[in-house]
């Protein structure tokens, strides 16, 4: 078995490979170099006859552009071809092998009903600059999208256009400047706390805001004194995940409302993690201005590699007048997106993206909705939180959860103080995961807990799968206790790649391929 550290080849240690056994899934590891590195330069597996265009064919037109050296792209035959994939594509995990636990990111199963709905010739081969005349079947599953999402939040209006999540983030601040500004109130300072979603300051610093950090209590929530010390007249507005990056319900979230809106500001709530709570409670009940939706999360569409992604935001009715456009109405005869309210010049933010977002998750974002239906989302909520409660359950007797009093939300947090003395990190045991058949869960996230492990099992996985990934768990951590550490600190071993330098990885990554002569 023939291992890699960044890109040089190498043998694991003999007495390791003893010590752990042999590597039961090696032979389905194959290592597959770049298709730029196969030995098929002077070959295709397409055969073309010698003039495609017929004997008559005229060239004089091509005035010297005729390619005069090779295009240097491989040529393989199709079962090179196809098994060069198949091979890349077993390098990665996914959620259709195993439970995903990566804790934050509700890694959950895409029902396949979802992407066939998207994938109907009405909707995928839709283009945006088409007469709305034609469009009217989409523009009504925008409506009904937008209905369902004010429905389960109780905000009275949605701003569809937010890509993602961050975007999403994005919208509601500078719906809240533009509310600010509009009556002559420039504010400059987000108040965030200390166990945010790393967007939420990043955010609020690319909106032109000042960032100060609101302290935590000890049981992981915000705390309420050091908030109402920092609310002054310069505050916009207060961010804050709930539930949160902990994942625990903010039991305070009236009380920071009521301080928030006592203090001229506008509450801003991270909706990422609203699928630990859809269809039971409803965010603008609690106070909430604006709380984006990451539909990737709550109702099931794919996680993008940097998109598709849809991150629409709920806003409320202080804020509905600033809402970027364009804006869906319904004249009673058609459906229309316009650019000012009854035609005239408005307060809203215009538009912050060319087009009205992503028609395809929006589609199976409904598909998700309508196939659950009311009982179905809360049932969504309930199971999430009860996976994250079990899996809680099994593993708290052996790690340490970082906040072990009452139970969680979606995910359970645990921290690295069972490890200590033992010679193995949390990012050692995160790497020995890999070898178990599983992918990490979130590491080091959140700040706040020192050698944190976030999981999030979400609400698609059955106990059988739950029990699996914490016998795994479990028997790793028994590992850890019986001293095995050798198992951990060159994990992963049974991987098509060993471990990687982490900080060489991030900052001189191998970008390109040079082809040598």
């Amino acid at each position: 078995m023939t291992l890699h550290v960044m890109g040089r080849a190498t043998r694991p240690d003999p007495s390791v490979e003893r010590e752990i056994g042999p590597p039961l899934v090696s032979a389905l590891m194959q290592d597959e170099p770049l298709i730029f590195e196969l030995d098929c330069w002077h070959k295709t597996g397409v055969d073309f006859p010698d003039q495609i265009f017929g004997s008559d064919r005229d060239d004089s037109d091509l005035a010297g552009l005729t390619r005069g050296a090779p295009l240097r792209l491989p040529g393989l035959s199709e079962p090179e071809a196809v098994r060069h994939y198949v091979r890349l594509s077993q390098k990665n995990h996914a959620i259709d092998l195993a439970l995903y636990p990566l804790g934050s990111c509700t890694m959950k199963h895409n029902p396949r009903l979802n992407e066939k709905l998207a994938r109907l010739p009405g909707f995928i081969d839709l283009h945006p600059l088409q007469p709305v005349s034609s469009v009217q079947g989409a523009l009504k599953v925008m409506d009904r999208l937008a209905h369902w999402l004010k429905t389960l939040t109780g905000m009275p209006a949605v701003a569809l256009s937010p890509r993602a999540g961050a975007h999403g983030e994005l919208c509601g601040l500078l719906t809240m400047r533009a509310a600010h500004e509009a009556r002559g109130d420039a504010r400059k300072t987000v108040l965030v706390p200390t166990s945010a979603h790393g967007t939420n300051p990043a955010t609020a610093a690319l909106a032109g805001y000042q960032v100060r950090e609101i302290a935590q209590t000890t049981d992981g929530r915000v705390d309420i004194a050091d908030l109402a010390a920092k609310l002054d007249a310069d505050v916009a507005a207060v961010m804050v995940t709930n539930p949160n990056t902990c994942g625990l319900f903010e039991r305070e979230v009236i009380e920071i409302a009521r301080l928030t809106h006592a203090a001229g500001a506008y509450f801003y709530c991270d909706g990422a993690n609203f699928n630990a709570i859809v269809g039971r409670v409803r965010p603008g009940d609690l106070g909430v201005d604006a709380m984006h939706i990451n539909l990737h999360k709550t109702f099931s569409t794919p996680h993008g590699g940097g998109g598709p992604g849809a991150g629409p935001v709920v806003l409320s009715a202080a804020l509905a007048p600033y809402a970027p456009t364009p804006w869906l109405v319904d004249d009673g005869v058609h459906l229309a997106l316009i650019e000012h309210a009854d035609g005239a010049a408005s307060a809203a933010l215009g538009r912050m993206s060319a087009f009205h977002g992503q028609m395809g998750m929006y589609v199976r974002a409904l598909a998700y909705m309508m196939s659950h239906g009311a009982d179905g989302l809360r049932q969504v909520a309930q199971d999430a939180v009860l996976n994250a409660n079990y899996v809680k359950a099994r593993l708290g007797g052996v790690i340490s959860a970082a906040f072990p009093d009452g139970p969680c939300m979606h995910e359970a947090l645990f921290d690295d103080a069972w490890l200590e003395g033992s010679g193995v990190t949390t990012l050692d045991f995160a790497k020995a995961m890999i070898d178990v058949g599983f992918h990490p869960m979130t590491m080091y996230f959140p700040l706040v807990v020192h050698g944190a492990m976030l999981i999030e099992p979400t609400e698609t996985e059955p106990r059988r799968e739950l029990d699996r990934f914490c016998d795994a768990v479990l028997d790793l951590a028994g590992a850890v206790k019986a001293g095995n550490v050798e198992r951990f600190k060159g994990a992963p071993f049974h991987a098509p790649l060993r471990r990687l330098d982490e900080t060489r990885a991030a900052r001189t990554p191998k970008l390109r391929w040079t082809p040598v002569d």
